[in-house]
């Protein structure tokens, strides 16, 4: 079994899911009491939040390498990154730790284009929803024609996220 490295923390509560339906999965492939191997590094939300606010996104792509680096030089085989907002600086993170990377917009697309869909309704936070990295991929690398709500519904959506 290979050992998945898990970039978490963006929030704590979003990294519970992928530890969870990750080992799920082990034990429904193994049985038993079989579970995943699994390094985490879960960031400092308060740090990534602020920098996202203030447009530093280079700092957070440094920060999320580090961290990948880091899994690596622990013995990740692979790094999931357990957000999708954050696959906004996915590519720093893959040009500096060489382990294969699982972006979550290709297990979307791959995922949507197997239920024979080819437009959906994009919710996320105001990053995910506005910007170009999660929707642009959907549409160039699946051809996924991605809906987004009207501005005042992004704002609302974005509140309850955080």
């Amino acid at each position: 079994m290979k050992t998945i490295g898990l970039l978490g923390g963006m929030s704590w509560e979003s990294t519970i899911p992928y530890y969870r339906l990750i080992n799920e999965g082990i034990k429904q492939r193994l049985g038993g009491l079989h579970s995943a191997q699994v390094l985490l590094h879960s960031v400092d939300f308060h740090e990534i939040e602020e920098c996202q606010r203030l447009g530093e996104w280079d700092k957070t792509g440094d920060i999320l390498a580090e961290a990948a680096l880091g899994l690596q030089r622990a013995g990740a085989e692979g790094i999931v990154l357990c957000t999708n907002t954050m696959h906004k600086v996915a590519d720093a993170i893959e040009s500096r730790c060489s382990l294969p990377f699982l972006h979550i917009a290709d297990a979307t697309g791959r995922a949507i284009t197997g239920a024979g869909m080819t437009r959906v309704a994009l919710l996320g936070t105001r990053y995910t929803m506005e910007q170009d990295f999660y929707r642009g991929r959907l549409t160039e690398q699946f051809s996924i024609n991605c809906l987004i709500p009207e501005a005042d519904e992004r704002a609302k959506i974005n509140q309850i996220i955080f």
